[in-house]
């Protein structure tokens, strides 16, 4: 299970560090893809092939086909250097907005890629009270 929030940078190269905590879990090598709200995920190699073998089971509708396209078609396979870095495709970048200043976000089962600026927005939570009812809605309690 992925949780924490990291802060990193990524360099003019597009290379990014990944953090240590999340680098034991990933091991040396894993996917990158575009994620939702403008995000990046990444995902264990384990963890992505479950990803698609639920994917190859849906049948082959619009839906479908739009889905294999914004994430797997855009989905990167990384490894990590030396460093402990990894290199963000150009066209992920730009999905991202990744300028400078990166959040690494756990999220369960994945790892979000934050641009920091939308990342503020995305979890700037006002109500903590409000959040806790409508978890309970969902029939979870906090």
């Amino acid at each position: 299970m992925f949780m924490g929030e990291y802060n990193h940078t990524i360099d003019a190269k597009g290379r990014l560090i990944i953090p240590a905590k999340f680098r034991e879990q990933l091991g040396e090598a894993f996917v990158i893809t575009n994620g939702n709200d403008g995000c990046l995920n990444i995902y264990t190699n384990e963890d992505w092939e479950t990803f698609l073998d639920k994917l190859r089971v849906l049948p082959n509708n619009r839906d479908k086909r739009e889905i294999v396209r914004k994430f797997v078609a855009q989905a990167n396979p990384v490894e990590v250097d030396k460093q402990g870095r990894i290199l963000i495709p150009t066209a992920l970048r730009d999905h991202a907005a990744l300028e400078k200043d990166v959040v690494f976000a756990g999220v369960i089962d994945k790892i979000e890629v934050w641009n920091k600026e939308r990342w503020e927005t995305a979890s700037d939570v006002d109500d903590i009270d409000d959040i806790a009812e409508r978890l309970a809605d969902l029939g979870l309690s906090i």
